[in-house]
């Protein structure tokens, strides 16, 4: 770390010109050669992937439709021109009025549309909202076709708060710019390079916003911490030149320390098996990758060409009498340890309870507003056809099916039943596709139906991606959990602390899952998200999280350890640690709160789990945990925190300096 930030701090200008060349360089092969997303999966095993196998290339059904409603049927003669223009478009067929699937009054008629690549799509939908006919409503059905902003709207915004933090942190306009422009730049070299990467890695088409996230997310997080220690280097008299090397070698090894964190556990996302989390792995690890080390080598460069200038437009600073809140709030929870440690745990527990009900599953147009097209096509055909139409069940044989067809129909929970040939049916469920009754058909149905019959459609291939992901979880847990207390063992040489760690980095998750199941499954707060989780949240939401919170984790124990090793007192090591990093912490969590909350506002409701997930993460862990909970557990654990059977005893440890600090 001192050697590359000595060769940045004497190469400056040569340090920024090819950050600036390699962020021109990305952006250019990003945009001429960007690569394929690929948002399907394969569950290798599982009964929709043996079905899928045997079907091959052959669909029960084209991947769309058009839905027609009028209260008078000749009307729906003034959609023939309609579909001749959508004919016209290279890779589209639509089938014809006739062939029409019609609801049982009239009024609806379901037009088949087969088509290719998401530019036809968006050529249909371009069609479909230039058609006006009295008395006729169209609507496309089809994820294709679901109204997805461009994003640009919640990275403004989550910027714009992170600006606002910063200026009331520093009370400099230049010291508040240099993170945010570090981050922008990691994150736009991080964006562009999953893009090109995608040639290599199947990666999903939500992966540029979740890289987006994550990397203004942390990345302005790391250049807070490097520019609050480099500004504190300058007050101690330190030359430019040597505050940029304290910084770089306390600060600096923290940040590349938790953007490695980040990215290991992160990785933990695989175990839902190469080619379903090896492109959610990737869109992480470039999001934290680019910005770790522009914080670590551009950032540097900048502090050395600005120098003692990043205090030169401060604004006024107020003078208060008294202790600072940090200390007074310190003092507090040493002196009521059981009382402050009482209330947080159950303020913890209170919000991770509703996570016993967490229910896997997959979002459907059920879940978009009722401006995109998708979803109210979904609710015409619910009404006209049942619930079990916006996801029928396909029965898939290599033999005729025959009598299976009969056993399906009398199955509790069928609506209906419907050849297609000789091997294939669809079957249209009593109940919607994200209710647990229709869970419960597909396993019906395989219990009951004869073995060459196989059961699969997206419904079905929905349930078996939420059963995967149910069973991977505790592996995937297992392993962060084992590597993130490696890493801690390592950096303090206690068992105490580290086992502790893990256990309030559990309750920060368990509280997210809370929230997550309150705003998102129970849907209390009425704005029509009612539903399971995506499948995938859970997971990307645990291995995430867990790596953000051990930065925390390090920045407030390193600061304790310090202090102890220091005095030999611990109690008033944790006292004092925490009067040290209460602030920078507030303000660190306050960024990635407002960060991850922006992306609350995502059309995709999978992202928009993701971002409220983090943001509840991260405000109980910084506030809750660090600032109550882990102090005062410290607190009354005393020297025992500090146990280690392996080496020296804690009062010859004390002699050590500390390896991490910031």
């Amino acid at each position: 770390m001192t050697s590359v930030t000595r060769w940045c701090v004497r190469h400056a200008w040569p340090a920024v010109l090819a950050w600036l060349l390699l962020t021109a360089a990305l952006i250019a092969g990003a945009a001429t050669a960007p690569g394929p997303t690929s948002d399907g999966y394969t569950l290798p095993g599982w009964e929709s992937a043996r079905a899928a196998e045997l079907m091959g290339d052959r669909l029960p059904e084209p991947p769309g439709a058009l839905v027609v409603s009028t209260s008078v049927p000749a009307s729906r003669q003034a959609v023939a021109p309609l579909l001749e223009r959508m004919n016209t478009i290279p890779g589209v067929t639509t089938g014809t009025l006739a062939e029409a699937r019609l609801s049982p009054d009239g009024t609806l008629a379901v037009i088949p549309i087969d088509y290719e690549g998401s530019q036809a799509a968006r050529a249909l939908t371009d069609l479909r909202d230039g058609f006006h006919a009295a008395g006729v409503v169209v609507e496309l059905s089809a994820d294709d076709f679901a109204d997805f902003s461009p994003g640009g709207v919640s990275e403004g915004v989550g910027l714009l708060a992170a600006a606002i933090i910063l200026l009331v942190a520093f009370r400099s306009l230049i010291a508040m710019a240099l993170p945010l422009l570090v981050g922008v730049i990691g994150v736009a070299c991080g964006i562009c390079l999953l893009i090109l990467l995608r040639h290599l890695v199947p990666a999903p088409g939500h992966g540029v916003a979740m890289a987006a996230m994550l990397g203004l997310g942390v990345g302005v997080d790391y250049a807070l911490l490097i520019v609050t220690r480099f500004r504190t280097g300058l007050d101690d008299g330190l030359p430019v030149e040597d505050a940029v090397t304290r910084a770089m070698a306390t600060a600096g090894r923290s940040v590349l320390f938790a953007g490695l964190t980040v990215i290991i556990t992160g990785a933990g996302i695989l175990f839902l098996g190469p080619a379903i989390g090896g492109g959610m792995a990737l869109s992480a690890a470039c999001g934290v990758l680019t910005v770790m080390l522009a914080a670590l080598t551009l950032l540097p460069a900048l502090l050395r060409l600005i120098g003692i200038r990043i205090d030169k437009r401060t604004l006024p600073r107020r003078h208060g009498g008294g202790a600072p809140l940090s200390r007074r709030w310190s003092e507090l929870v040493r002196r009521r340890p059981r009382l402050t440690g009482l209330l947080a745990l159950g303020l913890m527990v209170l919000l991770a309870l509703p996570a016993v009900n967490l229910r896997f599953g997959w979002s459907d147009a059920s879940n978009r507003p009722v401006t995109d097209t998708t979803r109210r096509a979904h609710d015409l055909l619910a009404d006209a056809f049942g619930p079990g139409m916006a996801g029928p069940l396909v029965l898939v044989s290599a033999q005729p099916l025959g009598g299976a067809l009969d056993q399906a129909a009398r199955t509790p929970g069928v609506a209906a039943v419907t050849p297609l040939d000789a091997t294939t049916a669809l079957v249209v469920p009593a109940t919607g596709p994200q209710e647990e009754a229709t869970t419960a058909l597909v396993h019906a149905l395989r219990d009951r139906l004869p073995g060459p019959v196989l059961v699969t459609g997206v419904t079905a291939g929905g349930v078996d991606f939420a059963e995967h992901s149910f069973e991977r979880l505790p592996w995937t847990a297992g392993a962060v959990l084992l590597a993130a207390f490696a890493m801690l063992v390592a950096v303090f040489r206690s068992l105490v602390v580290p086992l502790k760690a893990l256990a309030v980095n559990v309750l920060s998750i368990g509280a997210a899952y809370g929230v997550v199941v309150a705003v998102f499954q129970w849907d209390v707060l009425g704005l029509g998200t009612g539903g399971p989780v995506d499948a995938w949240v859970p997971m990307m939401l645990f291995v995430v999280t867990f790596g953000l919170s051990m930065d925390y984790e390090v920045f407030l124990l390193s600061r304790i350890q310090e202090e102890y090793r220091r005095t030999g007192d611990n109690s008033r090591a944790v006292a004092d640690g925490l009067a040290k990093t209460a602030r920078v912490i507030t303000a660190a969590a306050a960024i990635m709160f407002c960060v991850f909350a922006a992306f609350g506002s995502f059309d995709d409701r999978a992202l928009r789990i993701m971002g409220v997930g983090l943001a509840a993460a991260v405000l109980v862990d910084a506030t809750v945990v660090r600032l109550v909970l882990v102090p005062a557990a410290m607190e009354l654990l005393g020297d025992r925190n500090w146990w280690w059977p392996f080496g020296p005893k804690a009062r010859q440890a004390r002699r050590t300096p500390v390896s991490v600090d910031r």
